[in-house]
């Protein structure tokens, strides 16, 4: 872990930091003051904050592949600067090594928290699917140019797809993609150790972390092209074109192969990657071409950290602070209290990581 007291590196790409933090903003509370309002108000909208329950795509679905994607964007970035100062080989591989066991070792303590004994410990989860993803895309790119990576990403979607679709699951048959007949939720319940996500399967089971692997090369292509000598018009226009190409692409295979975050299929790779391009191209035009940065600020201080928020509030309560400074009045907000609390927590959150930027505390896994 390395805590960097700092002022921010000059030539950084800030989108992509807001980026972060905007995919953040949601995670840690956004998705439930949005819900909260949208359902006060009785618009069906306020469903885009839940996962949908198998097969389909709602906003919360997009939260976890985006920030894949993220984390892809940052990898050759940073590997390519080591490089060039001249670092060995040998000594970012080892960086990459710690740096994938602290991950990992970071969400297994949020899974025994969650726990009362050993014997239910779950060995997956979104910090440790950052963690392999982080592992397989940086050393792809430590040993591999833009083509090979390409051709990664595409053998990754294809050959998840004729695993899931052509080999037979015992007493399903091939290509049943149910929660109980998938070749995935099969193999989870007789080769992933500990507990489950589910009673059939794990949403971060063990073949569904391939694809998850393309998301993340999914970004450090997007890198590639970011880090091109192309004008930053084209750079931009580039990112929507691939955005859009990727979302028709996506919808194209999800007649064939649905589009389901939960078995995380090679459609939904390309219907979320296609969002995170868009994305991307907006918030890259925005910020980094036309400088307004103003608006993005507050979520360049979350992307600034988003490990340390995302691990702090899973292990931490923030709502104590809420009660500690609002025990007075809250009970007197009736309806509105629920949203409130929420507003309140998010702030909390935020001032935490505004006092940290302030102090120039960035603190890297």
């Amino acid at each position: 872990m390395n805590i960097r007291q700092d002022t921010l590196p000059g030539g950084r790409i800030v989108s992509i930091d807001a980026l972060r933090g905007f995919d953040m903003f949601w995670i840690i509370g956004g998705s439930s003051l949005a819900a909260g309002i949208l359902s006060m108000v009785g618009t069906p909208l306020a469903g885009q904050f839940s996962h949908s329950e198998w097969h389909g795509f709602t906003f919360e679905d997009l939260i976890f592949p985006l920030f894949l994607f993220i984390v892809g964007l940052s990898i050759p970035l940073s590997l390519e600067k080591r490089l060039a100062r001249g670092d060995a080989r040998s000594d970012i591989l080892r960086h990459i090594i710690v740096r994938t066991l602290i991950l990992y070792f970071l969400g297994m303590i949020i899974n025994a928290k969650l726990i009362s004994n050993l014997g239910g410990l779950r060995y997956t989860g979104v910090l440790h699917r950052i963690a392999v993803c982080y592992l397989f895309a940086s050393l792809i790119v430590l040993h591999s140019r833009s083509r090979k990576r390409a051709l990664c990403f595409v053998g990754l979607l294809a050959g998840y797809w004729v695993v899931m679709m052509f080999i037979p699951v015992p007493g399903y048959g091939p290509g049943v993609l149910t929660p109980e007949g998938s070749l995935a939720s099969w193999f989870d319940r007789y080769y992933l150790p500990g507990q489950l996500r589910h009673e059939l399967y794990d949403n971060e089971g063990i073949l569904s972390t391939f694809p998850a692997v393309a998301t993340t090369l999914m970004g450090v292509l997007a890198s590639g092209w970011l880090s091109s000598s192309a004008t930053q018009r084209r750079k931009t226009a580039g990112l929507l074109a691939a955005g859009v190409a990727s979302l028709a692409l996506g919808l194209l295979w999800n007649l064939a192969f649905p589009i389901n975050k939960l078995l995380w299929t090679s459609s939904f790779v390309l219907f979320a990657g296609g969002w995170s391009l868009l994305l991307l191209g907006v918030f890259y035009w925005l910020i980094d071409v036309r400088g307004h940065r103003k608006w993005a600020f507050p979520f360049v201080v979350v992307g600034m950290n988003s490990i340390t928020i995302y691990w702090t509030q899973a292990v931490f309560d923030f709502g104590l602070i809420v009660t500690v400074f609002t025990n007075g009045f809250n009970d007197d907000l009736g309806v509105y209290k629920p949203l409130f609390l929420t507003a309140s927590s998010l702030a909390a959150k935020w001032l935490v990581l505004y006092a940290l930027y302030r102090k120039h505390i960035f603190i890297k896994v």
